[in-house]
C-alpha cells in the first residue's frame, strides 16, 4: 500500500462527524429554507435517514475487500481497464469536490471577513496547509482531527446555548405546510452534500486498525453530524425566520451576529468562523488525500506525495475557473445531487452488484 499509517475507529468516527458538518453547516440551512420554508428541519431529517442508508451501502462495498482501498478492488471487480476508468472517475470527482470546498473557503473569507484580500492569496495559503497535512500522512491528519474535535464541540454548544434567548417558536409554525413533495425535493441538496460524498471513505476504511467496530462508528459519526445540522437548521429558522434564513447564503454566520447577552457577550462571529475553518480543513484534506491516493494507485506510483504539490497548485486555478463566483455556487447547489450521486450512489451499487454476480458464478 502507498499509505502505511493506521487510524483508530474513534478517529474514523471523528473524521465522519467533521466531514458531515464540513461546509454544510454554513449554507445548508439556507438551501433547505428556500425550498421547504419552516419545514426545512423536516427535510433535513429526511436527508439524514437517506444518508444512513448511503452509509450502509458504502460499508457493504468496503466489506467486499476489507484490506484493499477503492482504487485497488475496482480493478479486481471490474477488470483492469474498466477499473482504471472508474478510478480516474473517482479521482476526477473528488478532485472537483476539493476545488469546490477550496472555493468555499475563499468565498466565505472574502464575502464576510476580509473583502479586500486577493482571492488567490487566500486559496494558496489554505491549500499549502492542506498539502502539509496530507504529506505527513493519514495518522497525522487523524490525530489533528482528534485534537480539534473537543474544541469544535465546545464552540458549537457555546453558540447554540447563547442563542436560546433569541428563539421565537412562532417562526417555525405552521408545520407540514410545504407538503411531502416539496420536503423531499428540498432534501436533495442535503443528501448530495455531505452524504453522497461518503464514498470518499472507501479510500480510508482499509487503514482502520480494528475494523470490527468501523461500521457502527461510521453510522454514529454520520448520525451525530446529521443531527447537528438539523439543529442548526431549526435554530436558524427559530432565530432569523424563514425569509432571512432563505435569503442569507451563510445563515449560521448571521446567527452569531444575533447573540447579545446582557450587552456584554455579543457578536460571536469568531466562534462560527472557527467551527467552519476546522471542519472545512478536515473535509478538504480528506477529499484531496483520497483523490491524490487514488491517482497514485491508478498510475502505479511508489509514493503519492509527489503528486500533492502540483495537484494542489492546479486545484487553486481550478477552483477559480470552474466555480467563478458565489452566485454560480448557489445555482450549482440545486443540481449537485445528480453530479455527486454518480460516484456516491451509482458506482457503489454497480460494484456491489457485479461483485455478488461474479462470486455467485464462481461458486457455481
Amino acid at each position: 500500500m502507498l499509505e502505511n499509517g493506521v487510524i483508530s475507529v474513534r478517529q474514523f468516527q471523528i473524521f465522519v462527524f467533521v466531514f458531515t458538518i464540513g461546509s454544510s453547516v454554513l449554507y445548508i440551512p439556507s438551501s433547505l429554507a428556500a425550498e421547504a420554508k419552516q419545514d426545512a428541519w423536516i427535510a433535513a431529517g429526511f436527508g439524514v435517514v437517506i444518508g444512513l442508508l448511503v452509509v450502509k451501502l458504502i460499508t457493504s462495498v468496503a466489506n467486499l475487500y476489507p484490506h484493499l482501498n477503492f482504487a485497488q478492488y475496482t480493478e479486481v471487480i471490474l477488470g483492469k481497464w474498466i477499473g482504471k476508468l472508474v478510478n480516474l472517475a473517482f479521482f476526477f470527482n473528488f478532485y472537483m469536490i476539493s476545488a469546490f470546498v477550496l472555493r468555499d473557503v475563499g468565498d466565505f473569507v472574502i464575502t464576510l471577513l476580509m473583502p479586500e484580500t486577493p482571492l488567490e492569496a487566500l486559496l494558496i495559503i489554505f491549500i499549502v496547509v492542506v498539502i502539509m497535512g496530507i504529506r505527513l500522512g493519514l495518522e497525522t491528519l487523524a490525530r489533528t482531527a482528534e485534537i480539534f474535535y473537543p474544541w469544535l464541540i465546545i464552540m458549537m454548544l457555546t453558540l447554540l446555548i447563547a442563542l436560546t434567548p433569541e428563539v421565537k417558536f412562532s417562526n417555525i409554525q405552521p408545520l407540514f405546510e410545504s407538503g411531502v413533495k416539496t420536503i423531499v425535493r428540498a432534501s436533495l441538496p442535503f443528501i448530495a452534500v455531505p452524504f453522497f460524498q461518503f464514498s470518499v471513505f472507501l479510500m480510508i476504511i482499509p487503514y482502520i486498525q480494528k475494523k470490527k467496530g468501523a461500521e457502527k462508528k461510521f453510522f454514529s459519526g454520520a448520525l451525530n453530524g446529521g443531527i447537528l445540522l438539523i439543529i442548526f437548521t431549526v435554530v436558524s429558522i427559530l432565530v432569523l425566520g424563514v425569509d432571512i434564513t432563505a435569503r442569507q447564503f451563510y445563515p449560521t454566520f448571521t446567527l452569531s451576529q444575533k447573540i447579545n447577552i446582557g450587552n456584554i457577550l455579543q457578536r460571536f462571529e469568531a466562534v462560527i468562523a472557527g467551527v467552519w475553518f476546522i471542519s472545512i480543513f478536515i473535509k478538504l484534506a480528506i477529499c484531496f488525500y483520497a483523490s491524490v491516493l487514488s491517482l497514485a494507485h491508478t498510475l502505479k506510483l511508489k509514493d503519492y506525495k509527489v503528486l500533492t504539490f502540483p495537484l494542489g497548485m492546479i486545484l487553486v486555478v481550478l477552483s477559480i475557473v470552474v466555480y467563478p463566483d458565489i452566485v454560480y455556487t448557489a445555482e450549482f447547489i440545486k443540481w449537485m445531487v445528480f453530479y455527486f450521486g454518480t460516484m456516491g450512489l451509482v458506482i457503489p451499487i454497480i460494484l456491489l452488484g457485479v461483485s455478488k454476480v461474479r462470486r455467485g458464478v464462481t461458486k457455481q
